[in-house]
């Protein structure tokens, strides 16, 4: 009986472990340490609102203990001291924005000085579309949860006088300015001025609000802090002036360091809803989009109804077999995937035009904002074309919409601005990929005519700066200290190959032709004598004082952005068997991509590294190279922690590769219609596919082994027949749906 009883119970937890939902797997915490950037807030897919603790804020005799704590993002986990909720943010970039729109609730005598009023935080917890935490100076239960455009903050108090404070003075932006607006006792409505993302100043954009507080008898008012120091001014962090309260109704209230506070007497355990409507067009719209999306529901509702929706998304791939921290660091890759790009319409379809003050109104499809696209184009896109394809359509509507708006497809944008931000033409690639996935649903014929724009333009080429001589030459001459000549060049030899290949599709063979081989001038880069790329000078000779490892750890660098020779050198996706006989075979090219990784000169967090692990399936007999290096660099960078992403997610970037990477499948170069295989984590992987796009249900990829440390592919089948190649066409992978490993513990080096 004892045994049957053991035995029950055990498939009980099966039982339960296989049912389990997979927004239940999701961390919100993972990332939130080691520059990972992520937030652990409350959010929706895509959404234009992200209720999140910010504790990024110093205050008097406090110094932060961790690094990272420079911060490009609102929250990082080794942070105690918290100062409020914002209200939009960026999740995983490496430049400060946004982050603002703060409430804060407190207790006791009304102060709204950010160095004062802070507090430590416990017991914080998070799940897809909530977040909680106590506020221990306050003892205060402070909870969060969000729709698209809207966030609601739950706070539950202990008996006294409590306030909650709406603080515009600071935050991650580098843009200061603010008005607000008293409207009745319980609601303020304004606007923030947000921007300069990367420290550029042509990205500045206002976002609209309306606060409003559930409660009744309630006094209010406003303030602003008034420096001493005129050099001051502009620092949210000094100390050097007053804060001056208005308790008068005074309507309006513009300035650099102002809020608005709400005093009242709470009861023991009384909770207190704060809800918080934005829009990037106007207060009017911040006010329909909150009422639109919040009347007549409660928190709860709320709660519930933005986790059912995590959970909708999540359920396009299940998987079977693993650890559940694998589950766990694969269900949060794919949220942190469907974070970015945002939403940017109202409820009534209107948006901020690219690059103008414009409003403009889309009908029956999401605009879409927050393009990182240098990062993007080689994990994300590509793999929302295959799970998400719909929404990956809207994407590039959006990129191609904001052409016809500004002139230019973007390269990074932000809430309607340009920030250019890195290397290259990123939007070509994604153009082009997308559409030899099959998805050609947009305006091809403009967007083509887009892409030609920015390879043929010579004169304010903002993308692509020195054109002419690029255009002449094939490649990027190195003429100062520290430029990116060559990181520059490469980035464009891959645009230009997707160029090429949209070309073909376009029936374009002169553009085909010269594109093509635009696309080969990194060969003018390859030394021989170092088997690596070095920066050129305009007479075509190697730049002198050529050292392959400067540049680590972010050191000035001559010829490559954020990054050394070696984390470059193998970045020609479009071209690995030209590089192998460059190198002067595939046993040399296995040799220096060994030492990469075995004299740690690979960065996985860089994203022109992403593909090495990969690159071995190019060298046949090495390919269970590729097999052990894609599972150490599953483990050895990835964890179920705070500190579980090797560096910025780069919105969803490094997640999306970790997703590819625990398939077993990977798109080494995007516009290349083939993807690479290695061994999958999980015993059975199964993708739910669009059948509107795709005419297919599924696809399975399953995996037979007697222990994690079977790695290593003894054989394949697809379909069950044999498969002899290690790589597999995105029609095939579709069409054929089936694969299925046989895996072992050692390397076997005659498959």
């Amino acid at each position: 009986m004892k045994n049957f009883a053991l035995l029950t119970l055990g498939l009980l937890i099966q039982f339960l472990t296989v049912a389990q939902e997979p927004a239940e797997l999701v961390n919100p915490f993972i990332g939130t340490t080691n520059y990972g950037a992520t937030y652990p807030g409350a959010v929706v897919p895509h959404g234009m609102v992200s209720v999140v603790p910010f504790n990024v804020t110093p205050h008097k005799g406090n110094e932060y203990s961790n690094t990272d704590s420079w911060c490009s993002n609102p929250y990082v986990y080794n942070n105690e001291w918290m100062t409020g909720f914002t209200h939009v943010n960026l999740s995983g970039v490496g430049c400060p924005d946004l982050g603002s729109i703060i409430v804060m609730p407190t207790t006791g005598e009304l102060n709204v000085d950010v160095n004062d009023y802070g507090t430590t935080m416990s017991d914080e917890k998070a799940i897809p579309g909530y977040y909680t935490s106590k506020l221990k100076r306050y003892n205060i239960k402070a909870e969060a949860t969000a729709t698209t455009r809207s966030g609601i903050s739950r706070f539950t108090f202990p008996e006294g006088k409590a306030n909650i404070l709406l603080d515009l003075g600071h935050g991650l932006t580098n843009e200061s300015g603010a008005h607000i607006k008293r409207v009745s006792e319980n609601e303020i409505e304004g606007y923030k001025m947000m921007g300069t993302f990367c420290y550029r100043p042509q990205a500045v954009i206002p976002v609209y609000f309306v606060v409003r507080v559930k409660r009744d008898n309630m006094q209010s008012g406003y303030w602003k802090f008034h420096n001493k120091l005129p050099e001051a001014r502009h620092n949210w962090s000094s100390t050097s002036g007053t804060y001056k309260l208005y308790k008068k109704y005074n309507r309006e209230l513009s300035g650099e360091k102002i809020g608005a506070y709400f005093t009242f007497d709470a009861s023991q355990g009384e909770q207190v809803e704060v809800q918080v409507g934005v829009s990037y067009v106007s207060i009017e719209n911040a006010r329909e989009n909150l009422d639109a999306e919040q009347t007549n529901l409660s928190f709860e509702q709320i709660k519930q109804n933005a986790f059912d929706n995590w959970n909708n998304e999540l359920k396009v791939i299940e998987v079977e077999g693993g650890t559940r921290d694998d589950k766990v660091m694969f269900y949060t890759a794919l949220y942190h995937l469907l974070l970015h790009p945002n939403i940017l319409q109202d409820v009534n379809g209107q948006y901020p035009a690219m690059e103008s003050d414009a409003i403009l109104n889309v009908d029956d499809e999401e605009r879409y904002t927050v393009f990182s696209l240098w990062d993007t184009y080689r994990t994300v896109h590509p793999l929302m074309s295959l799970l998400y394809p719909q929404k990956q359509l809207n994407m590039v509507r959006s990129m191609v919409d904001m052409y016809k708006e500004s002139g230019w497809l973007p390269k990074w944008e932000i809430y309607g601005r340009e920030s250019d931000v890195m290397e290259g033409d990123p939007a070509l690639i994604v153009i082009t990929d997308t559409y030899l996935r099959g998805l050609t649903d947009f305006d091809v014929e403009t967007a083509y005519e887009a892409m030609l724009k920015h390879a043929n333009t010579i004169e304010d080429n903002f993308i692509r700066h020195d054109n002419e001589f690029y255009l002449k030459e094939h490649y990027i001459p190195f003429l100062k200290d520290y430029d990116n000549s060559v990181s520059q060049a490469l980035e464009l030899y891959v645009a230009d190959y997707n160029l090429a290949l949209m070309a073909n599709e376009m029936g374009d063979k002169a553009t085909y032709k010269k594109a093509y081989q635009r696309s080969l001038g990194y060969r003018k880069y390859f030394d021989k004598n170092y088997n690596l790329l070095r920066p050129v000078t305009e007479d075509g000779k190697f730049m002198e004082g050529f050292d392959p490892v400067q540049g680590e750890n972010f050191q000035p660098v001559h010829g490559f952005h954020e990054g050394t020779s070696w984390q470059y050198s193998f970045a020609v996706p479009h071209d690995i068997k030209g590089l192998i006989r460059s190198m002067g075979g595939k046993n040399k090219f296995v040799q220096q991509l060994h030492k990469c990784f075995k004299d740690s000169l690979f960065d996985m967090s860089n994203e022109p590294d992403m593909g090495y692990p990969y690159l071995f399936n190019y060298a046949s007999g090495s390919e269970w190279r590729t097999q052990r290096q894609v599972h150490d660099c599953i483990r050895r960078y990835y964890s179920n922690s705070p500190a579980g992403l090797p560096g910025n997610d780069d919105t969803g970037t490094l997640s999306a590769w970790l997703i590819y990477s625990m398939m077993g499948i990977y798109p080494v170069c995007p516009g290349d219609m083939n993807y690479t295989l290695s061994s999958p984590v999980f015993d059975k992987v199964t993708i739910h596919l669009d059948k509107s796009i795709y005419n297919k249900e599924s696809i399975v990829i399953e995996s037979e082994h007697k222990s994690e440390d079977a790695i290593y592919i003894k054989s394949i089948e697809i379909n069950g027949r044999p498969y002899n190649r290690y790589f597999i066409s995105h029609k095939d992978l579709i069409e054929l749906g089936h694969i299925k490993y046989k895996l072992g513990t050692s390397p076997n080096n005659t498959h």
